[in-house]
């Protein structure tokens, strides 16, 4: 294999190396955010589940370090993604200028969509790292007080709410992109193609929607908790008969 052929390669290998970061982030966001409407269950779902991704089901104690590594390599996932989707944003003032006239002048619905998917990826980056770095150094703090009391009495929820709209939007017009790109669920007929692309979008703005009110609902939950006055700074929640 000659360096033009290697070189005429690389392109589509980052774009699959992309792909592929971007649908596993998709897809941990969305169990991610089920997982934390747990509370809006009950403060005990929620600690049972803190419980099952610590281990203790498992192993028969807890182990908060399963946290900071699995946090670690979400982190990693969103350092790689970045790093291969910073490729194709403008790189500089010049060719911002020349999109912008690009999709003003064309006022095509896709296109603005990228737009958006660019400033909510340079958000995400920023708010994800500072949510990450927590889980990873602070493992042992999540739970239905502890979680209460990062988000209400420490002032975290505007961080978490900017994050929440940030990744959500971001990670539905991606998978929204992705399938277009790849071809699935493209029609045999042609002339298909725009009810299609409309049908697709129709259900991403589902998408979108239902994860936006189930992750605010979640973090309103989190506040009146933590408002409430039930438990004292730095206590954590442990139902009757549950492991210490």
């Amino acid at each position: 294999m000659d360096r033009r052929e290697r070189i005429g390669k690389t392109p589509a290998r980052l774009d699959f190396l992309q792909s592929f970061t971007g649908i596993a982030l998709a897809l941990f966001i969305s169990f991610h955010l089920l997982f934390e409407s747990s509370i809006l269950i009950s403060k005990e779902a929620m600690y049972t589940l803190t419980q099952f991704f610590e281990g203790y089901y498992f192993f028969g104690q807890k182990y908060p370090l399963i946290i900071s590594a699995l946090a670690a390599f979400i982190l990693l996932l969103i350092v790689v993604h970045a790093s291969v989707a910073l490729r194709k944003f403008p790189a500089s003032y010049r060719q911002y200028r020349a999109f912008k006239t690009h999709m003003t002048r064309m006022n095509h619905h896709d296109t603005s969509l990228w737009a958006i998917q660019v400033s909510t990826g340079f958000a995400m980056f920023f708010l994800a790292s500072i949510h990450l770095y927590t889980m990873i150094t602070l493992p042992d703090q999540i739970g239905p007080y502890a979680s209460s009391e990062r988000i209400a009495l420490d002032m975290m929820w505007p961080m978490y709410l900017l994050l929440l709209f940030a990744v959500v939007v971001h990670a539905g017009i991606g998978v929204y992109r992705l399938i277009l790109k790849w071809g699935f669920f493209e029609p045999k007929n042609p002339k298909a193609l725009h009810t299609r692309r409309a049908l697709l979008r129709s259900i991403m703005y589902f998408v979108i929607t239902f994860y936006l009110v189930l992750g605010v609902a979640s973090l309103g939950r989190y506040m009146v908790i933590g408002y409430s006055g039930e438990f004292a700074p730095g206590e954590r929640y442990h139902p009757q008969g549950a492991a210490q």
